[in-house]
C-alpha cells in the first residue's frame, strides 16, 4: 500500500523536467527585465517566451509574474521560484563543461570588478588572458556596489573587503595591503600622525558607499568614523581629491603605488600596520564552476599576488 502511495503522489506532482525550456524562458526574463529582451537571447519570439512562462505559471499552479503594458513584475511566490530554479539552471549549463577537460572554453564570461581595480587588471586581463582563450567572449562591468550576481547575470564578481555572500560561493585571491596617503601640501599642514589618535584627528577625503561613511580600521582592531568635507564612492575619487590635498586617504597601497614612488603622494602614519583587505572572486555557481570561470579566477588569483607584494 504504502508502494501504491508512493506511486499516486509522483504522478500528482509536477514533472518540471518537461518544463526545461519554460524555466529557461522564466529565469532569462527575469534576468533581463522582459520577454522581448529574453527572446533576443533564447533566440525566439517575445510571444513564444510569454507562452512558455504561462505554460509553467499553469504547471506549478502559480503566478509567476505581474503583467501590466507598461511593466514586468515577479510575484512572491516568482521569486521564491526563481531562486530555487536559477542556481539549478546554471549547474546544469556548467555540468558538460565541468567533466570534459578537453573543451576549450567558449561562450560569454561576464565580470564584475570594482572601478579602482580596473587600470590593473584589464590591461593584463584582456592582454593575456584574451589572448590564451579567444574563444571567449568578454564582458566586463566596473561598479563598487556588489551586484546580484543572478539578477543580472554575472558569471562572477570580484571584490576588495569583507561581503556578506549570502548563497555565494567565495574564492579567496590574496591579500591586500592598505596604507594611508595625503599630499605633500596636506603633510605640511597637518604633520605625519605617529598615534591612533593623531591620525584621527586628521581631515579625510572619505569612502561613502550607498551614502553609509566606512570606518577606518586600526591595527588594534578598533575603527572610527573619520571626518572630513570629501565624501567618494569609489577609490579613483578618493585617489583624486587626496592628490588635491582635501584630505588623508584610506587606501589599496597597488593603487598608489606609482603616485608615491612619483611623489605626488607620501604615506602618513607609516608606523602603524593597518590589516589587509581580502580580495575574493564571488559566484552563484554552487560546486560545479564552468570552467571559463575557473580559469578567469586562476588567472585573476595569479595577478593578485603581484598586487599584494608591491
Amino acid at each position: 500500500m504504502g508502494g501504491h502511495m508512493i506511486c499516486a503522489a509522483e504522478v500528482q506532482m509536477p514533472n518540471l523536467l518537461n518544463e526545461i525550456p519554460g524555466l529557461m524562458a522564466f529565469v532569462r526574463t527575469v534576468e533581463v527585465g522582459s520577454f522581448s529582451a529574453a527572446a533576443r537571447d533564447l533566440g525566439t519570439t517575445p510571444s513564444a517566451v510569454s507562452k512558455s512562462v504561462a505554460r509553467l505559471e499553469k504547471k506549478i499552479g502559480a503566478r509567476l509574474f505581474l503583467r501590466s503594458t507598461r511593466a514586468l513584475m515577479l510575484t512572491q511566490d516568482g521569486q521564491v521560484f526563481f531562486d530555487r530554479v536559477a542556481p539549478l539552471l546554471r549547474d546544469l549549463d556548467a555540468s558538460e563543461e565541468a567533466i570534459r577537460s578537453d573543451v576549450a572554453p567558449s561562450g560569454r564570461l561576464r565580470i564584475s570588478m570594482p572601478n579602482e581595480m580596473a587600470p590593473l587588471l584589464l590591461p593584463r586581463l584582456f592582454g593575456i588572458f584574451a589572448a590564451d582563450y579567444p574563444n571567449l567572449h568578454l564582458e566586463v562591468g566596473l561598479t563598487d556596489r556588489l551586484v546580484d550576481l543572478i539578477r543580472e547575470d554575472y558569471d562572477v564578481a570580484l571584490r576588495v573587503g569583507n561581503s556578506a555572500p549570502g548563497d555565494l560561493m567565495v574564492r579567496h585571491l590574496a591579500d591586500l595591503p592598505m596604507t594611508i596617503v595625503g599630499s605633500p601640501t596636506f603633510l605640511k599642514t597637518w604633520g605625519n600622525p605617529a598615534t591612533a589618535e593623531a591620525l584621527a584627528a586628521l581631515p579625510f577625503a572619505r569612502y561613502a558607499l550607498g551614502g553609509i561613511t566606512q570606518p577606518l580600521r586600526l591595527p588594534d582592531g578598533t575603527s572610527f568614523i573619520p571626518f572630513g568635507r570629501v565624501d567618494c564612492d569609489s577609490g579613483a575619487a578618493l585617489i583624486q581629491a587626496a592628490l588635491s590635498g582635501l584630505g588623508a586617504a584610506y587606501l589599496l597601497r597597488c593603487l598608489v603605488a606609482n603616485d608615491l614612488e612619483g611623489g605626488s603622494l607620501v604615506t602618513l602614519a607609516a608606523g602603524l600596520a593597518f590589516p589587509s583587505a581580502p580580495f575574493s572572486a564571488l559566484h552563484a555557481f554552487g560546486r560545479t564552476v564552468p570552467l571559463r570561470v575557473k580559469l578567469v579566477c586562476d588567472f585573476i588569483a595569479r595577478e593578485a599576488k603581484d598586487l599584494a607584494a608591491i
